[in-house]
């Protein structure tokens, strides 16, 4: 017969160092700040388990700038050469708000899933979940923008303002986009399935990409339409970005581009936090 040979029970704690735990100061609590940021490398962890994340931010922008320069280049600006210089800047702009509909989309997976029960009750900062998200994503816009910009450099883009004022450009994209995610973020809470998130959300970005002056300048649009495309957000940041981009400093649109991002934070903001407050 094997004898067999039992395993040593473990030993018991002391009484005294479990006493001296127990008594021992609380760690403290982490900031906003530090909260913020871990949630936001979870964002950036999912990418990499996940990277067909990232097809909307790679595949896109290029089908976009290939299809509208080489097939529309021609017939509206008669050189590909030089619908390119107005073109790029607005594919630009329209990659990255495009983009910030996969904000609400993830989220709404998360709520789905039960993941977002567990992150409400943590001892953090309430709004750190959904802000760490947002932060996560402004680095999938910054990868997009930069894929962007590589592709119109390779097909012969050349911004007259150099490389401060892509970066300028870039800067003031992002700080939008990450204001715009905030609406994405509130209706995550309000619709109950992902897809819905992504119809919604696609209901209102193609109007607002495509009745603007991303492709074509608005002059040439009816008078009826023109009023339309003033008004819209999306037209004053592709004006910034294209100003920025070939030299120009728009100061009223750069003006006008921060307060809306201001606005589109006070205003959907709360009521996000409302809803995640009160989701079920």
């Amino acid at each position: 017969m094997n004898a067999t040979t039992a395993e040593p029970a473990s030993a018991p704690v002391p009484e005294d160092a479990l006493r001296r735990v127990l008594a021992g100061e609380r760690p403290a609590r982490p900031g906003p700040l530090l909260t913020s940021l871990t949630f936001g490398w979870r964002a950036l962890l999912k990418i990499k388990h996940v990277p067909e994340q990232l097809v909307d931010v790679t595949m896109f922008p290029i089908m976009f700038t290939l299809m509208f320069t080489y097939l529309f280049g021609g017939a509206l600006a008669g050189s590909t050469q030089e619908y390119l210089q107005f073109l790029l800047p607005g594919i630009l702009v329209q990659a990255n708000v495009m983009i910030t509909m996969n904000t609400g989309i993830t989220l709404n997976t998360d709520i789905q899933k039960g993941v977002f029960d567990r992150f409400r009750s943590l001892p953090v900062w309430r709004p750190s979940p959904l802000v760490g998200a947002l932060l996560g994503d402004l680095v999938r816009y910054s990868i997009g923008s930069a894929i962007v910009i590589m592709l119109g450099l390779v097909l012969g883009f050349r911004p007259e303002g150099g490389a401060v004022g892509v970066v300028l450009s870039v800067v003031l994209l992002l700080v939008f986009s990450f204001c715009l995610s905030w609406l994405w973020t509130m209706l995550s809470l309000i619709l109950r399935t992902p897809n819905s998130v992504a119809g919604v959300s696609l209901m209102v970005m193609f109007p607002l990409t495509f009745v603007s002056n991303i492709f074509v300048d608005p002059k040439t649009m009816p008078g009826w339409l023109q009023g339309v495309v003033e008004v819209n957000p999306i037209t004053h940041l592709a004006t910034v970005v294209r100003g920025l981009m070939h030299g120009s400093v728009p100061a009223g649109e750069i003006g006008w581009v921060l307060v809306s991002s201001a606005l589109l934070v006070a205003v959907f903001g709360p009521i996000t936090m409302v809803l995640y407050r009160n989701k079920k």
